[in-house]
């Protein structure tokens, strides 16, 4: 690294946009060649700015920090907590997903592989450790609050995630240390809601989830679709709150979801589970239905990264389960964790083979690396078949003999999916994807033998096969959008009523629940493949199709995506609304048809709230939407479409989180062949230290 990065540069781009930089500092080449990455799209303006931050904070540090600085920052846009420095070394264009995929001109641009050819790993890490700007992770707390960014053995991180990271480490081993008191006759009351243990036949995961979360502060269910987490999260609410209601101190529980929309699902499914659950009517209403978002539990602050509960104002409860909690990010996590009380219980649910947040860190899959093998010491497995009558022999699970897994302890599996068994396609489709077998999967879809998977490979960008399907769906049974337009306009109520009479919230629930049938899903935003190309398109299809009257801003019939929260208005980053014309109050336009947008109301009930259009400022057209968006929702026929080239956010985590939307069709759209299968090779790699330091010993 003694030459200057002028040296380094392509001859063309040297003489071209270096010519006059003989007199400026080694700092200054590196931010110019930064400004070209940002110009190009391979960095974001602030990774810039955070390195131009550093740089005039200490002007005479090495080059190689300031760069380190660049790629940390560059990664957690890309949703890493951290830079590893051996690990970047090792293929540093793949590594950093530079250039990005797609970037077909990226030859005239020096590449990272280029610009750390002869940088070794052990020299990176010494100079890190010698920067002013820099604090080892070794020297405690104290010193590094001193310094923007850290070193932790090979790991290099910005100080706010080093501090979450840490914070969450700390909460959780804490948890992890403390046992908790089972009641004496844990074995019966297992047995009163499962039923007893069948000898020689399928393990009752549910069951075991349940015993293992009574005896810690600290456990997680893991599973992916119509596994059963939400049976078993009611079923051990009614574990734990029976004890409790019986010494007349009840616990106060609460239930929590990242999205307003996952909590609206998750409060309908445990409304209905509560109702058919055999225990007394004092426990039955002792167990909460209504399901609140994280951010709203922790009362969050427009405009700030604080909460209203925080160490110093804890939340008022004895058990939180949080649903959907892949979507969870590292910031987020570490904030609960900070404002939950010490004899508090936390339970995870959520799908560890699902996309990760869309913030930086991957906290669910990172705590739930060991769950499929297991893990269990022999006195975990001894306890559990002694309370459960389970028998994990034979199991196929690993045993922790050495003691090298305590979190495993407190994780459990589901494994058996009663929503898509052994004859469903989706199911199957689902598995080959997870397992990473594209020949499997492509040969499901071509065989064309299950009714509940189709694909449809697209003959160029203008092939109208594409609207047909949008918009008529399947002949034999899944329909497209045409289906909610059609109930919109065939149910809807007589002109005379007025807004208060019910026949309005009835129509409007009718309507978004024919929306929700249907559900196009992107994995990019960008370009003829991605949400915003095909929003347009859509809406210009059902126009010509006289499906709605208006292709301006607002119309009837259309559907909208909350793309943040709004507390004033009570809706959340996620939640869909449909524009319907409604009778108005009063006024002078009393009486006459002015649109409202209808949005579900998270109570279980059923309810509508109806919102002025004028009233939304971040919403956006959600005939097609992002899979990272559609998380926590479930379509009867979801549609996945591919772009035609690779994309770094191509991945299996992607493509089955795409797939598992869907409850009773799946259809993939390819507008070219061998994308899925690429995308099938290739696996989210989070970079984070937290599984590391959890599972190192004190």
């Amino acid at each position: 690294m003694s030459r200057s990065f002028a040296d380094l540069l392509p001859t063309a781009m040297a003489q071209q946009a270096l010519a006059d930089l003989a007199p400026l500092t080694h700092g200054a080449d590196l931010m110019l060649l930064l400004t070209h990455w940002v110009e190009r799209g391979w960095l974001r303006a602030l990774d810039k700015a955070f390195v131009a931050f550093l740089h005039e904070r200490a002007p005479h540090d090495e080059l190689l920090v300031l760069l380190a600085a660049a790629l940390t920052s560059h990664q957690l846009g890309h949703g890493h907590v951290c830079l590893d420095l051996f690990e970047t070394l090792k293929e540093p264009d793949f590594a950093l997903s530079l250039p990005p995929e797609g970037d077909v001109t990226s030859g005239a641009m020096l590449l990272p592989s280029q610009l750390l050819e002869t940088v070794d790993g052990a020299h990176w890490c010494k100079v890190l450790a010698a920067s002013e700007l820099v604090a080892l992770a070794a020297d405690g707390r104290e010193s590094v609050q001193q310094r923007p960014l850290v070193l932790s053995g090979k790991r290099l991180y910005l100080r706010r995630y080093w501090n979450y990271e840490r914070r969450i480490d700390a909460a959780l081993r804490q948890r992890l240390a403390t046992g908790e008191a089972t009641p004496a006759d844990l074995a019966e009351r297992l047995t009163g809601l499962f039923g007893p243990a069948t000898p020689g036949g399928v393990i009752d995961w549910q069951k075991l989830a349940c015993a293992l979360a009574t005896r810690g502060a600290f456990s997680i269910v893991t599973g992916g679709p119509g596994t059963g987490k939400t049976t078993t999260v009611v079923r051990l609410l009614a574990l734990l709150q029976a004890p409790a209601v019986a010494t007349g101190e009840p616990l106060r529980i609460r239930l929590a979801a990242p999205t307003g929309k996952a909590a609206a699902r998750l409060t309908e499914s445990i409304s209905q589970q509560v109702r058919n659950l055999e225990v007394s009517a004092e426990v039955r209403e002792r167990i909460p239905s209504d399901v609140t978002t994280v951010h709203r539990l922790l009362g969050s602050r427009p405009g700030t990264r604080h909460f209203r509960h925080h160490a110093g104002n804890l939340l008022p409860l004895d058990v939180l389960v949080v649903d959907e909690a892949s979507m969870i990010d590292l910031e987020m996590m570490a904030n609960l964790l900070d404002a939950l009380p010490a004899h508090a219980r936390l339970v995870l649910l959520g799908d560890k083979d699902q996309l990760a947040s869309v913030e930086a860190g991957a906290v669910l899959g990172d705590l739930c690396r060991d769950a499929e093998a297991g893990w269990y010491s022999a006195q975990t497995r001894q306890w559990l078949e002694s309370v459960s009558g389970e028998r994990l022999e034979g199991s196929g699970l690993q045993q922790d003999d050495q003691g090298e897994h305590p979190l495993a302890q407190q994780v459990v599996m589901l494994r058996h999916s009663r929503r898509f068994g052994e004859g469903s396609g989706i199911g199957q489709l689902a598995r080959w994807v997870n397992q990473q077998r594209p020949d499997e999967a492509r040969q499901l879809l071509a065989a064309r033998t299950h009714a509940d998977l189709s694909s449809l490979s697209l003959k160029g960008e203008h092939d109208h096969a594409l609207e047909r399907l949008l918009l008529e769906g399947k002949p034999e049974g899944p329909q497209g959008y045409r289906h909610y337009l059609n109930l919109l306009r065939e149910q809807r109520p007589a002109g005379d009523r007025a807004l208060t009479d019910p026949c309005w919230t009835t129509w409007a629930r009718t309507v978004l629940e024919a929306f929700d049938a249907f559900q196009l899903l992107c994995a990019v935003r960008k370009g003829p493949w991605g949400v915003e190309g095909l929003n347009q398109r859509i809406t210009a299809a059902l126009l010509r199709a006289r499906l709605i009257d208006s292709d301006q801003q607002w119309y009837e019939g259309r559907p909208v995506l909350m793309a943040r929260n709004d507390y004033g208005l009570g809706l959340m980053n996620g939640d869909i609304g449909i524009a319907l014309k409604l009778p108005e109050l009063d006024g002078p336009e009393a009486g006459k048809q002015v649109l409202r947008v209808a949005f579900p109301r998270n109570d279980g009930q059923g309810g509508v709230r109806f919102v002025l259009p004028s009233r939304l400022n971040d919403v956006e057209t959600v005939y097609a939407m992002t899979v990272h968006k559609s998380q926590g929702s479930e379509f009867a026929h979801t549609a996945l479409i591919l772009p035609d080239a690779l994309n770094p956010v191509l991945t299996k985590e992607l493509i089955y989180t795409g797939i598992t939307r869907a409850k009773h069709w799946f259809s993939l759209i390819e507008p070219r062949t061998g994308v899925f299968e690429e995308a099938v090779r290739r696996k989210v790699k989070r970079l984070s230290g937290l599984m590391l330091e959890l599972g190192a010993s004190d």
